[in-house]
């Protein structure tokens, strides 16, 4: 398997955990609002298996859609590297509610994970395309979910951070 391929694939699978690790901090933080961040870790941990899954099948025959993960390693180097401050910050010191939503927001439009959903949401190529989209099928748009969950139950969206 192609080195870089490998790394890119592997920083993705760390950056899904790392930010299923944020949000299963706030579902512990957050009784009112449990149920809507315990999908999300489950969806984050389902992430990082497809792409765990996808690698280990579809790399070696040259089947896996690279399109899934970003191409800047660097850039998911960094992201995670935020992330796992972020986990610190907030063992240390639990966020607002408020902040929590703003956080979940701020990291859906980290590159990896803006990554991720544009393949999901783009039309299929392949056959190898389709079964991704299809076994990621329920787990699309976690920032417009975000939003709308915010505006339903009155919690502000900070318009920068």
């Amino acid at each position: 398997m192609n080195n870089d391929i490998t790394a890119l694939a592997e920083e993705s699978i760390n950056l899904e955990l790392n930010v299923s690790k944020i949000y299963s901090l706030f579902h512990s933080s957050f009784a009112d609002d449990a149920n809507f961040w315990w999908k999300l870790v489950q969806e984050e941990k389902d992430h990082a298996a497809l792409i765990r899954g996808g690698i280990k099948e579809f790399e070696p025959i040259g089947e896996f859609p690279h399109e899934i993960l970003s191409d800047n390693l660097q850039d998911l180097k960094e992201t995670n590297k935020k992330l796992r401050s972020l986990l610190k910050q907030f063992k240390n010191i639990p966020p607002s509610r408020e902040l929590a939503f703003n956080t979940a927001l701020e990291i859906e439009a980290f590159a990896g994970e803006l990554h991720f959903q544009n393949f999901i949401e783009k039309e299929a190529s392949s056959t190898i395309d389709e079964l991704f989209q299809f076994l990621n099928r329920e787990d699309k748009d976690h920032a417009k979910r975000i939003r709308s969950y915010m505006k339903d139950n009155y919690i502000s969206v900070e318009s920068e951070r």
